[in-house]
């Protein structure tokens, strides 16, 4: 399964289509304006929040929370110790974690879990200048969750990138 997801998607306040690789919409990001803490809600066709995305406000460390049905379902911040790649941790509330990792800024990079790749996200596959592409490996992992992976992934890198 290949998304299409559009930089802009990371302003707030206004509402992102991601597309599928035939064009047809498949999930709508909802930006949340006004907000002391950056936020996001994934939803699908039908208008059903199947992610919340927002960021952590106490942390000693920038961190992402991700929710669904108002329930934690995972955690994502940068490793301490990644010197010459880019590796963030996501933290699932079952106690199993997935690993980021590539050249975040340049939009390459993997997620993982347990050393077998589920997902790539990349622009190299795109002639569009502002669009990158999901790639989803694996037929039975979770879309909704590696696109709000791959959002909050490049929002942290890019406001780590800032400081």
């Amino acid at each position: 399964m290949r998304f299409l997801v559009y930089d802009r998607l990371l302003g707030f306040g206004d509402d992102y289509w991601i597309e599928d690789d035939r064009g047809g919409k498949v999930f709508l990001v909802d930006g949340k304006a006004l907000r002391l803490r950056d936020t996001w809600e994934l939803k699908d066709t039908q208008g059903r929040v199947l992610v919340d995305i927002h960021q952590k406000m106490l942390a000693l460390r920038d961190t992402m929370v991700l929710q669904r049905g108002g329930e934690p379902l995972a955690t994502i911040r940068r490793k301490r110790l990644s010197l010459l790649r880019n590796h963030y941790r996501v933290s699932l509330a079952d106690g199993n974690e997935l690993d980021v990792s590539g050249k975040i800024l340049d939009r390459e990079f993997a997620v993982e879990y347990d050393g077998e790749l589920l997902a790539v996200i990349s622009r190299r596959w795109l002639t569009l200048r502002d669009t990158y592409g999901v790639d989803v490996v694996r037929e039975d992992a979770d879309p909704a969750l590696l696109i709000a992976v791959a959002v909050c992934v490049i929002h942290l890198a890019e406001k780590e990138r800032e400081d």
